[in-house]
């Protein structure tokens, strides 16, 4: 049927829509100074499209799903077959709660000040669509004693993934902020060096553990050969590999580039030791500091890049059935 593949890129959207609106607003509300958000002006439209996108690829793949479930696209846009499958199928409920949660953060993005308490909401609402990727997968159809703990670690999964794909958009954004306000931009770089250090920890050991999880069930320790001999396999090995690279970028971003660029920022002269925004006195184009942003920038565009490649993998695979299935 022509629409099934068109599914598969509307899962995508959906992914990316919902990891950058509850990632880059969580960032900014643990990596960011207090007060800064409302300066940042590429903050509110990043947010306001991912919301938008969410939206419109909720309410689509709903009807999308609905069509190739019903065999046709005259029986599956009937209003009885899209009740049946919102009101009977996990998947059909997901796409609502998705849908709702988007609303909802487009409303607060467009009718309030880009302060702490939008940004709360924004959050909330982008972990709601992300844990409800959960109902989406195959954790969601996974029954007997162990289908809550696949159901839980494939909520747990989406989550840390959106903390992480989202939290790279937003820092990238930040990295990229225009030339004249490179002093504001700066002090968030200061505080963002901060506090994603930590957090970077705990989202590689969650998908790590969750993922681990999750290949018990889907794949299962009898049935390894099938990573190489299924389609689902080849896809899902494939994905870990470029799981691995991120994981090399991310490392080296920590552990290389970011000490770099702090270094560069703590040995910048703002005012005797003490930071002062100068919006009217950039830094030079070519001093240690650009000399560090530009490199940890060409680093986490590869690094988001890749998240995307992930994200489009898991869109694809999980319309296949698993190697357990098989």
């Amino acid at each position: 049927m022509v629409v099934e593949p068109a599914v598969i890129p509307l899962r995508l959207a959906q992914y990316g829509g919902a990891a950058i609106l509850f990632g880059s607003s969580l960032f900014c509300l643990y990596a960011l100074p207090v007060g800064l958000p409302p300066r940042l002006p590429w903050l509110r439209p990043l947010l306001v499209w991912s919301a938008a996108t969410l939206l419109i690829a909720s309410l689509a793949g709903l009807v999308a799903q609905t069509i190739v479930l019903a065999g046709s696209v005259a029986e599956g846009l009937q209003p009885a077959s899209l009740s049946a499958v919102v009101t009977t199928m996990g998947l059909g409920r997901a796409a609502v709660v998705r849908g709702a949660a988007a609303a909802l953060a487009l409303a607060v993005l467009l009718m309030s000040s880009m302060r702490r308490p939008a940004l709360i909401v924004t959050a909330l609402a982008g972990g709601a669509a992300c844990g409800s990727f959960g109902w989406m997968g195959h954790g969601g159809a996974t029954e007997g004693p162990g289908g809550g703990l696949h159901l839980t670690a494939d909520i747990l999964h989406a989550l840390a993934a959106g903390v992480w794909v989202g939290a790279l958009v937003a820092f990238l954004a930040l990295l990229s902020w225009r030339r004249h306000q490179d002093a504001v931009r700066d002090a968030a770089l200061q505080k963002a060096l901060q506090g994603f250090a930590g957090v970077g920890s705990v989202l590689v050991a969650t998908l790590v553990a969750t993922g681990l999880i999750n290949s018990w069930f889907l794949i299962g320790p009898t049935r390894l050969s099938g990573l190489w001999t299924t389609p689902y396999g080849q896809l899902l090995s494939l994905k870990l590999v470029v799981f691995l690279a991120m994981l090399g970028l991310a490392a080296a971003n920590r552990f290389r580039l970011t000490p770099d660029l702090g270094l560069a920022l703590s040995n910048a002269d703002f005012s005797r030791g003490r930071w002062t925004p100068d919006l009217g006195a950039p830094l030079s184009p070519d001093g240690p500091t650009e000399t560090a942003v530009r490199a940890l920038r060409r680093s986490l565009l590869l690094e988001t890049s890749l998240g995307f490649a992930v994200l489009a993998l898991v869109a694809w695979f999980g319309m296949l059935a698993p190697v357990s299935a098989q």
